[in-house]
This record gives C-alpha cells, sequence and structure tokens, in this order.
C-alpha cells in the first residue's frame, strides 16, 4: 500500500510539473496583462500545491507552513501587479482622453 500511495504522490507531482510549466508559458507569452497576472496566480497555486504533496509524500509537517506563508506571499504579489497594472491603465487612459481634448480644441 505504501508504494501505492509512492506512485500517486510521484504522478501528482508530474502533473503539477507540466501544469506549472503550461502556466509559466502563459505568463511569459500573455496576450494580455490580465492573462499575465492570472497565470502569476496560478504559478502561486500550483506550487503551493506542490509543497502540500511534497509534505504528504515525505510525512514532514513544517511544509504545510511553509506553503501557508507561501500562499500569502502569493496573494500579496498578484495584490501588487494589479495595483500596477491599474495604474498604468488608468495613466494610459488619462493621456488618451488630454490628446483627444487637445484634438478637439
Amino acid at each position: 500500500m505504501e508504494n501505492y500511495y509512492q506512485a500517486m504522490f510521484s504522478v501528482a507531482l508530474v502533473v503539477l510539473g507540466i501544469l506549472l510549466f503550461a502556466c509559466l508559458i502563459r505568463s511569459i507569452r500573455g496576450p494580455r496583462i490580465a492573462d499575465r497576472i492570472v497565470a502569476v496566480n496560478m504559478v502561486s497555486t500550483i506550487v503551493t500545491t506542490t509543497i502540500c504533496v511534497l509534505a504528504l509524500a515525505m510525512g514532514e509537517g513544517y511544509l504545510v507552513d511553509i506553503s501557508l506563508i507561501y500562499t500569502m506571499l502569493g496573494f500579496l504579489a498578484v495584490v501588487l501587479l494589479t495595483k500596477v497594472y491599474m495604474g498604468v491603465y488608468l495613466e494610459r487612459k488619462q493621456k488618451e482622453a488630454e490628446k483627444g481634448a487637445k484634438t478637439d480644441a
């Protein structure tokens, strides 16, 4: 039975690795900023899940604490990226509005 669990943990880690690679590609290629932010959030979730699977496989409880800390850091990173994106978006809209006002005058 122990070998069955180890095989399942290995399969889960391989699947998570493939999904992580796919999310990394999406975070690099885009095409939009929103896609990149969602991909970064997914990378954080997949890494957290991977740490939890490793905690089960190795029988180490402290890894769950590390995954909780990583989850908080991932959440803060997504909030920060969204805040920066919103600032850039609003600045771009303001410049477009100023440019449109100049052409009307």
